[in-house]
């Protein structure tokens, strides 16, 4: 047999890109970032032999039709790091071109024979034929290799050819014979808001002041300087469309509504409408471009709630019976997850012989609500709907506007939720809610902010839902809401609070994480102002997340080690490493001293980071002097559960 075996190298390429940062699943799905930050890309890059390498970063976003291009550099052990800025919202693209730099690799070798007098010219008119084949590059470089290769060719002095200038032409000048490319790895660019966000979810049809009357989007105008004042930026509304009639719910989720009950919003459409309709009694459409216009005179984005779900009254059931199941007996399938069963919702049937109209529906009600100018969606049960529907859906929608951003509310199994973000969705619901022990919080945070879960997984830690009144809020303790706001609002860069929390509303169905009297199921009003509210402590600590970098960020966070069990204590760090917040909350309502270990912190950014030498209380203003390595304070919980200390260098 004749045949010449090939070694793997000449079968894959002389060089091996490996370990490449960031990526998800090997490049399966999309890193997250934001956009007008620096990218970091590495990559372990070798090959055999002693020739000099080099590599770059390419990249471009989606639809452009030229690559940009960055340097690569070496570090330690043949790994290799560039950079990139995202400059606009959208779907990037980015991979690593390695090649050898052959007059490097000459010029290296120049340099190491030994000079001992022996004729180095063959070697020299090697590198001088380099310069005569050199590429286009641009007209500054090719004028240094013009002028470097006639000086050679006037003196004949080697010396010409090892200009310092010279190696730097010629980088960009050579053909790369051997360049290589790795695959691509995708990347979404976000705005901001997707990191940062504090989020403020109310019930539309409660916001008026007559007991039982349906509230309007005016009711919904009027409460708007309330919520600004409190300093959220997202409003989020429970669903805005017309309401089944059909099996109606009655109060505290009843089989049978009694007269004059609002039924459930989640039970979407009636003979008014379906998901792109709006329920008669909240006004028209009109109205509701006003609240978002009002909103967002306030500061505030309109986030809207997107339930996949139907009414029995639903248009769509009519129009479209085959996107719906029946039982045998001709009866519709309404929802159920046994024990619990839901009468007045029905679900659409993905597997339908239709479903690609039913999907394109439910894309083209989504784009709808952007016309009117939302661009903020807050997905019920998402885990409940097929992955690849929600990849389409969001890839769908953002090919058209790069500025929505998608909320999943599941509440599911740990990888479900992390598949939804890796489909696609910019924030998810998590486990916060049930975790009340430090080690239980320092273990979640751990795992949340440890790779790759950080580069696709921002967690919005709400600390309540209309479904979830937790236990630890049910003794209605002043100090423990505030305790559980400064930790949802400090430990994450995105936190909610469902309306009625800052009144500290905690009567629960006896047994049960659920409201008792939910206003799910009825109209509800509240005086807003009623003593022992807590939304001047809410403001603060929205003011406070507002001022301080380090706390619109997730993934730079560092448990230090409190001596007491009872309090947890954190370091947060911006992007540009600019502002270090140090942190210790409170977990039990016993008044206590900490010392808080601060020694090995830094401030500042890149080569002028120092230790820090104070920190300054960013409630109070006072400023305390680090004394051997840390600080010890005074944490009062019943005045205020959280220490936020702004470090000093």
């Amino acid at each position: 047999m004749n045949k010449t075996l090939r070694p793997v190298e000449s079968a894959n390429g002389t060089f091996h890109i490996t370990d490449v940062y960031p990526s998800v699943d090997g490049g399966r799905f999309p890193v997250k970032r934001i956009v007008g930050e620096p990218v970091e890309v590495w990559a372990n890059i070798y090959r055999a032999g002693h020739d000099v390498m080099s590599a770059a970063l390419v990249w471009r976003r989606e639809g452009d039709d030229e690559w940009q291009v960055a340097p690569m550099t070496p570090h330690s052990d043949d790994r290799w790091g560039g950079a990139f800025v995202p400059d606009r919202p959208g779907r990037y693209a980015f991979a690593i071109e390695a090649w050898t730099d052959e007059f490097a690799s000459w010029r290296h070798r120049f340099e190491q024979k030994p000079h001992d007098g022996s004729d180095r010219t063959l070697d020299a008119l090697e590198g001088a034929g380099m310069l005569t084949r050199a590429q286009a590059g641009s007209p500054s470089a090719a004028a240094v290799i013009i002028r470097q290769c006639e000086i050679f060719l006037q003196t004949g002095e080697p010396g010409a050819l090892l200009a310092p200038e010279l190696r730097e032409a010629m980088a960009g000048s050579q053909f790369r014979r051997d360049l290589m490319r790795s695959q691509l790895y995708p990347l979404t660019a976000d705005r901001p808001r997707a990191r940062s966000s504090a989020w403020y979810q109310m019930f539309p049809r409660s916001q008026g002041k007559t007991p039982g009357m349906h509230a309007t989007f005016n009711d919904c105008i009027a409460r708007l300087p309330d919520i600004a004042a409190m300093g959220f930026d997202v409003v989020l509304l429970a669903p805005i469309h017309p309401i089944g009639r059909q099996h109606r719910k009655g109060r505290n989720n009843a089989a049978i509504a009694q007269a004059g009950d609002p039924g459930s919003p989640y039970a979407i459409g009636a003979a008014e409408g379906g998901h792109d309709a709006v329920h008669p009694e909240l006004g028209t459409l009109d109205d509701f471009r006003a609240f978002v216009a009002a909103s967002q005179a306030h500061g505030l984005e309109v986030a809207l709630d997107f339930a996949v779900q139907c009414s029995p009254d639903h248009p769509w059931l009519n129009e479209h019976p085959e996107w719906f199941k029946r039982r045998p007996d001709g009866s519709m399938r309404t929802a159920e997850h046994p024990p619990q069963r839901w009468d007045d919702v029905v679900n659409p049937d993905f597997g339908s012989e239709d479903a690609g109209a039913l999907w394109r529906a439910l894309r083209d009600v989504v784009l709808f609500w952007i016309e009117q100018g939302v661009r903020i969606f807050r997905v019920d049960n998402p885990h409940t709907k097929p992955l690849a529907f929600w990849e389409w859906l969001i890839r769908e929608v953002r090919d058209r506007d790069a500025d929505v951003l998608f909320l999943a509310e599941a509440f599911a199994r740990p990888k479900l939720m992390k598949g939804l973000a890796k489909l696609g969705f910019t924030q998810s619901y998590s486990y916060f809610t049930w975790r009340t022990q430090r080690f239980e919080l320092e273990q979640y945070l751990g795992e949340l902010t440890s790779y790759p879960e950080r580069d696709f997984f921002r967690p919005n830690f709400f600390v309540n839902t209309p479904d979830i009144l937790p236990f630890h809020l049910q003794s209605g303790e002043s100090w423990m809401f505030k305790s559980r706001l400064a930790l949802a609002a400090t430990l994450s860069s995105s936190y909610g609070i469902y309306s009625g929390f800052e009144l500290l509303e905690h009567t629960p169905i006896p047994g049960r994480e659920e409201y008792l009297n939910s206003e799910k199921y009825e109209i509800r009003v509240r005086n807003w102002e009623q003593p022992g509210n807590i939304k001047p402590y809410i403001a603060a600590l929205n003011r406070i997340r507002r001022g301080n970098p380090a706390l619109q960020q997730f993934a730079n966070l560092r448990f230090i080690s409190v001596d007491d069990g009872g309090v947890i204590g954190f370091i947060k760090e911006a992007v540009d490493q600019g502002n270090v917040i140090a942190a210790a909350i409170a977990l039990s309502a016993e008044l206590r001293e900490v010392w808080l270990p601060l020694g090995d912190v830094m401030v500042g950014r890149g080569d002028a980071r120092r230790p820090v030498s104070a920190v300054e209380d960013l409630v109070t203003g006072e400023r305390h002097a680090l004394e051997w390595g840390g600080i010890r304070l005074r944490l009062d919980p019943a005045r205020d559960p959280a220490l936020l200390l702004r470090c000093v260098a």
